[in-house]
């Protein structure tokens, strides 16, 4: 059936913007405005594709195991050290926010397409482009009796396992924020961090916390496009422009990780919807194109004409805290 593949490869490409959108939003959550997810994404990407090259080149034999776990544990260490940087620079040094973000994505974009380069080289390509089909066999393994439930198996059932573990971690996000006394200083962090130091909330402390977790997260998106989405292939600018769908989805799921499991489904949908009708020349794929950013901005209007606070950014967003101005 055509509408059930179309959710189900609307499902595959919101994984990327819902990993994307979670980790912004935990960010965000603590007043750190990281405009640096698309170059950590990336970096999560890369991260994981150096460790399987590397592991599929030296190893006697791949085994499932080590081939899902050494680019997974590599791509959390790309995408920690990326929000390390970033928190270093916005927390400790208090550097402007917006200008490290875009400093951070343009860093990422290069960093993953040297070492994309590099590895296409070393395995003998010539363009840069790299196969890591049996670790991507791995990474893309379904449930087993997915294909015996039906149009239901092939739309929520085909699916990896980092695919369930987007929306585990978005719910498991989602209720952290709102019913554990984490969330709650999170949000006081972000609201106002000068009562939050007040009463005994480490500021700091909970910004560095916040913008690495959610880097992290961020960076498994990078690694399940490439693993699952791309079936292990990476090729230098093919990340496209996911990662700024993934930052205008926080704004979409008003700050809500819950919402944001739905909104990036629709998201992929809208992404891909070009593909599912005919007729269409290359300007008119390009239009339909733009529905996610169109919806974002139809979204915003009707936020700031409605302007109930809990749909609205946190307070101290973007800004940098002094504690000697408390």
């Amino acid at each position: 059936m055509i509408w059930a593949g179309f959710l189900q490869r609307a499902i595959m490409q919101g994984v990327p913007l819902l990993y994307g959108s979670t980790g912004e939003i935990i960010t965000e959550k603590s007043g750190n405005l990281n405009l640096g997810i698309p170059g950590i994404m990336y970096v999560g990407g890369i991260s994981g594709v150096i460790g399987a090259f590397l592991y599929e080149q030296h190893a006697a034999s791949v085994h499932p195991l080590p081939a899902v776990l050494i680019p997974l544990l590599c791509s959390i260490a790309g995408s920690l050290l990326m929000g390390l940087i970033y928190s270093f620079l916005t927390v400790s040094l208090r550097a402007n926010q917006n200008v490290t973000g875009l400093a951070l994505t343009t860093f990422g974009v290069g960093f993953g397409n040297f070492f994309g380069g590099s590895l296409a080289k070393l395995a003998g390509s010539d363009v840069a482009s790299i196969s890591l089909s049996t670790t991507s066999g791995y990474f893309r393994t379904q449930l087993p009796f997915a294909d015996k439930c039906g149009w239901f198996g092939q739309v929520f059932l085909s699916h990896s396992f980092l695919a369930y573990a987007a929306v585990i971690i978005a719910a498991l996000t989602a209720f952290i924020l709102s019913h554990t006394r984490i969330g709650l200083h999170l949000r006081a962090v972000g609201e106002n961090p000068a009562t939050a130091d007040a009463a005994g909330i480490s500021v700091g402390r909970y910004k560095y916390f916040a913008t690495c977790t959610g880097s992290v997260i961020a960076g498994l998106g990078g690694l399940y496009y490439v693993m699952d989405y791309a079936n292990g292939v990476w090729s230098n600018d093919g990340f496209g422009d996911r990662g700024w769908l993934a930052i205008a989805l926080v704004i979409f799921a008003v700050w809500r990780p819950n919402i944001s499991i739905f909104g990036s489904i629709l998201f992929g949908g809208l992404y891909i919807v070009h593909n599912y009708i005919p007729g269409l020349d290359v300007s008119g794929q390009e239009l339909f194109k733009m529905l996610p950013y169109a919806v974002t901005i139809l979204l915003l209007v009707v936020i700031s004409m409605r302007r109930k606070r809990e749909a609205q950014p946190p307070a101290h967003l973007g800004m940098p805290y002094f504690r000697e101005e408390r």
